[in-house]
């Protein structure tokens, strides 16, 4: 079992390695956000609707390398006239980080590979999804079933 303080310890050591580094998320492959940190509280964004985007277009291109045959995807980055979007696999999520426009891209690259490999062992955790085994004093017998087939037939 995951530790639930376990992504946010992560995603806050990413966040305190520049101060260039305004943001960062942590989504799953369908673009649902799983866990967030910001530099700047009192700047109001949509979280979730960044972090579904930065899915959709790490997706995509990882979609696209995979039809060109031309490897794995490493980093998707996205720069914009005041800030960057950089956004890398993490096992079965995607990291995301937004930051100013002047900041340091190796480092970026080298912190996101490093503790994406940590979220990518915490994310495995968390999704894991161990089957409840039936206990016998728990089981349905066959007068159960009936009688809960003919509680829904009278609604």
């Amino acid at each position: 079992m995951s530790d639930p303080k376990a992504f946010d310890k992560i995603l806050t050591d990413i966040i305190r390695q520049d101060r260039g580094i305004r943001r960062v998320i942590l989504v799953d492959k369908t673009g649902l956000t799983i866990a967030h940190v910001s530099r700047l509280a009192y700047f109001a964004v949509d979280v979730d609707s960044i972090g579904a985007i930065a899915s959709a277009v790490f997706c995509a291109s990882e979609e696209q390398g995979k039809n060109l045959q031309i490897g794995d995807l490493e980093i998707v980055t996205s720069e914009f006239s005041e800030g960057k979007i950089f956004a890398s696999a993490c096992g079965k999520g995607v990291l995301c980080v937004v930051s100013e426009a002047e900041v340091n891209i190796g480092l970026i690259r080298l912190v996101m590979k490093k503790q994406g490999a940590q979220l990518a062992e915490e994310l495995d955790k968390f999704l894991a999804v161990e089957p409840m085994a039936p206990s016998k004093d728990k089981e349905l017998d066959e007068e159960d079933l009936k009688s809960a087939l003919a509680e829904l037939e009278r609604v």
